[in-house]
């Protein structure tokens, strides 16, 4: 079974590039090499938010809050269990 983690953000006004590089010299180094891990990707969003899906063998590993001021509001975050892959 697989399940997929998604972890999705809003920066502050003016503060999409530090949420970017938050996530990507943070929260992805965080989980890298993490047991069950299968696949980490980084995207990008209109309206300053920045995704980050996780696919897990197992329960995923959460994904740390970034410091509060980078936030237009709290983090988001939803689970999937995949049901069909063609």
């Amino acid at each position: 079974m697989t399940t997929a983690a998604m972890w999705e953000a809003r920066a502050a006004d003016g503060r999409a590039g530090e949420l970017r590089e938050w996530v990507q010299g943070e929260a992805v180094p965080a989980l890298r090499g993490s047991a069950g891990l299968e696949r980490l990707e980084v995207f990008t969003a209109p309206g300053d938010r920045v995704l980050l899906i996780t696919w897990w063998t197992g329960e995923p590993l959460p994904v740390p809050d970034p410091p509060g001021g980078l936030l237009a509001r709290p983090v988001h975050r939803w689970s999937f269990t995949s049901e069909h892959v063609e």
